[in-house]
């Protein structure tokens, strides 16, 4: 039995991708797999993943710069680190793109350009990384979606000085969670499983420090009456790699402290 826990329970020396992996979600994602010994290709914009990479000090973590909206670019790197990896055995896609602008601002260029990056730019990923997964026979693939892909953001909690969550946003997410299911079904009796996280308020520490009443009314929505910790998401991720969770597909796991339930 304890053997079968340990084999259940571990990441060890699986190779695991995470694209957004140096944002304040991704960085917990990231510590976590490395330290269930994962070895980990941690991808985001700029310098961003080498930045944070280097705090960590691990032989396992490997920074990479690029922007997946840049097709060609993630085709070409998908295709490089196949042939020097193998096709991984999970993919954690955390990347997202908003206008952050109010409903009357947005232009059609916006709306197009977010869709792009939220939902045509993680498809692709998900595609090419995915078919070298079902050629392997085995994989998981965890998406990110949001509460806001399944409810409305409430008026009363984004005050001013604070915009509520845009409307493409939203819409991007809940693409997500269908996405999820269709690709599941694709890849299924390939053993390649697709699942996503749908996230509740995890503010990042800049909004926490600069807008704590906003905080307390995001807390105050919750039935746990507070916000998550990164930490919180991150082992929703880890469960869903592991093979601890080789019968989940198709599934779309709120971590939202109850936001959505009431």
């Amino acid at each position: 039995m304890n053997n079968d826990v340990q084999r259940i329970l571990t990441l060890q020396s699986k190779d695991i991708w995470v694209f957004g992996g140096a944002g304040y979600l991704g960085r917990a994602i990231v510590q976590l797999l490395n330290a269930a010994g994962a070895n980990v290709l941690c991808v985001d914009l700029d310098d961003r993943a080498h930045s944070f990479t280097d705090t960590l000090q691990s032989k396992r973590v490997t920074p990479v710069t690029l922007n997946i909206t840049d097709t060609i670019a993630t085709r070409e790197f998908i295709k490089r680190q196949i042939e020097e990896r193998g096709a991984p055995h999970g993919l954690v896609i955390l990347t997202t793109v908003a206008t952050d602008k109010k409903l009357e601002e947005i232009t059609a260029e916006d709306f197009d350009h977010v869709n792009h990056g939220a939902l045509t730019s993680v498809f692709l990923l998900a595609r090419e990384v995915g078919t070298a997964m079902a050629n392997e026979g085995r994989g998981s693939i965890v998406l990110f979606s949001s509460m806001y892909g399944m409810v409305s953001p409430d008026p009363n909690a984004y005050r001013e000085p604070m915009n509520k969550n845009p409307v493409e946003y939203g819409m991007g997410k809940a693409g997500i969670i269908q996405m999820t299911r269709y690709l599941a079904v694709h890849w299924a009796k390939q053993n390649v499983r697709c699942n996503c996280v749908s996230p509740g308020p995890f503010p990042n520490p800049s909004v926490q420090k600069l807008h704590p009443e906003f905080i307390e009314r995001l807390a105050a929505k919750t039935p746990m009456g507070r916000i998550g910790v990164s930490h919180e998401i991150s082992g929703a991720v880890a469960f869903l790699l592991s093979d601890a969770s080789t019968y989940v597909t198709g599934h779309n796991l709120v971590v939202d402290g109850g936001w959505t339930i009431w």
